[in-house]
């Protein structure tokens, strides 16, 4: 029961900034008229998968030194894929697509996305996981 109390907050709370960060992703393209800015949301899709398949749903290994071409593979595509949700909304705005303000939304939307991993990696590594 102990461990249900502790849980739920914390679930809750990622929950919350996930939810956070795809209606901020939904408004930057509402906003403005313009859907181009959700190709950035396929990277939030890409991200997560090399810790899926490579890192058997841990984040553990994203923190190791461990070497290995596995390994070493997942540490690329999720970077790559980080960078791409970044990259996506500066060239969308630099070929005129798409409005500054819904690329800031989009790097608000990016930034709270990024908290919202780096605290469940924080909540993964408790013992209670």
């Amino acid at each position: 029961m102990l461990m249900l109390t502790f849980l739920s907050p914390v679930l809750a709370g990622l929950a919350f900034m996930f939810s956070s960060s795809i209606i901020l992703q939904i408004l930057a393209c509402a906003i403005y008229s313009n859907w181009w800015p959700m190709l950035s949301a396929l990277m939030y899709v890409l991200v997560p998968m090399p810790c899926l398949f490579f890192g058997g749903g841990s984040t553990q290994f994203l923190i190791s030194r461990d070497g290995g071409g596995w390994i070493g593979a997942a540490k690329f595509l999720t970077g790559a894929s980080a960078v791409g949700s970044i990259a996506i909304p500066v060239i969308l705005r630099h070929a005129h697509m798409i409005e500054t303000g819904a690329m800031l939304i989009e790097f608000t939307s990016f930034f709270i996305f990024v908290c919202t991993v780096l605290c469940f990696h924080r909540a993964s590594l408790e013992d209670d996981w």
